[in-house]
């Protein structure tokens, strides 16, 4: 899909509110958008989309006062890779950096253009900034919660799931958000008393094997960390719970929505909308070492009966109550 496609396809400027500035800017303003996922992908055109119309809201119009480009990934390395030195080579004034596999290689391009990153783990562990409030180079964003909340998909699991005694998790072996995620659901595991199987997934064929291959014994569960492949082979993932049923915890609502089992995670297009304006800030003056990392603290959870249903499962009246959102 080509850029000016896409973002025409988001609407007019003239169907968006347009916040007006005493001053606009006299030259056209580049900004660079990097993302792991294909440029078809419905929830990082989703992602996209809320970061542009809020752009669009805070007065930066495409072919008017700023241009855009745009790189996916398309789930490949090198593609990545690629696509970060492209967009360099641009100068853009700023780059949005979709998710924490093209953080660092587009870190290890540039350590002078601002990047605003958005669903990232740890940056201060990975070496993207120095600190949160005081992130000190030429990246900031927005993180996603600390690994320890990890653990709370194995315990969801569990209580939707009592038999459980096995659990396979879909880790991202690309970055070390797969690291960390595992190791709080070890710790989860060993006061559960369930037995953990890591499987690293690169490709559509390997998640099959591996959970073909992990369903052929009873009292087996899933869960799906956060990370760019799970969400490239989503559809795929929760045709394989449903096939195996194999009860299964995901990181975000979309997959719920999709027909995954349960999802606790944290909002995945707000932080969209606000690094549209660290963006705007930036544009406007704002170096991106004075702009605090801002991390996620507020979770959601989100159930679906009809998979449930599907599954044999009796959802306990507890975590209905509790839940944010129920998908019948």
């Amino acid at each position: 899909m080509r850029r000016r496609e896409f973002i025409a396809g988001l609407g007019c400027a003239a169907a968006w509110p347009v916040v007006a500035r005493a001053q606009q800017p006299q030259r056209t303003r580049r900004i660079g958008l990097l993302s792991a996922t294909p440029a078809d992908d419905p929830e990082a055109m989703s992602r996209t989309a809320a970061f542009l119309r809020t752009l669009q809201e805070l007065g930066w119009t495409e072919g008017r006062n700023v241009r855009i480009d745009i790189r996916w990934g398309t789930g490949d390395r090198d593609r990545v890779h690629r696509g970060a030195e492209e967009l360099v080579a641009f100068a853009p004034d700023v780059i949005l950096a979709n998710g924490a596999a093209v953080v660092g290689p587009l870190l290890q391009v540039t350590r002078s253009i601002p990047v605003v990153f958005v669903q990232t783990t740890d940056p201060v562990g990975a070496g993207y900034v120095g600190s949160l409030a005081r992130p000190g180079g030429n990246a900031t964003g927005f993180a996603l919660p600390e690994y320890s909340s990890s653990g709370k998909w194995l315990e969801l699991l569990k209580q939707i799931a009592p038999r459980m005694r096995r659990a396979v998790v879909l880790r991202d072996p690309t970055t070390a958000t797969g690291l960390g995620q595992f190791g709080a659901i070890q710790s989860a595991a060993s006061l559960l008393a369930i037995e953990l199987r890591p499987v690293d997934i690169r490709d559509a064929g390997e998640i099959d094997r591996a959970l073909t291959a992990f369903a052929q014994a009873p009292n087996g569960g899933l869960v799906v960390t956060n990370g760019q492949y799970a969400f490239i082979h989503r559809e795929l993932i929760i045709a394989l719970a449903a096939r195996h049923r194999l009860p299964a915890v995901y990181p975000s609502r979309s997959l719920v929505a999709s027909g995954g089992l349960v999802s606790y995670g944290t909002d995945s297009i707000d932080p969209y909308r606000e690094a549209a304006r660290y963006v705007d800030r930036i544009l406007n003056g704002a170096k991106p070492a004075d702009l605090p990392v801002q991390q996620a603290t507020k979770f959601e959870l989100v159930i679906n009966l009809k998979t449930a249903k599907a599954l044999g499962l009796t959802i306990p009246e507890t975590l209905l109550a509790t839940a944010d959102e129920v998908i019948q």
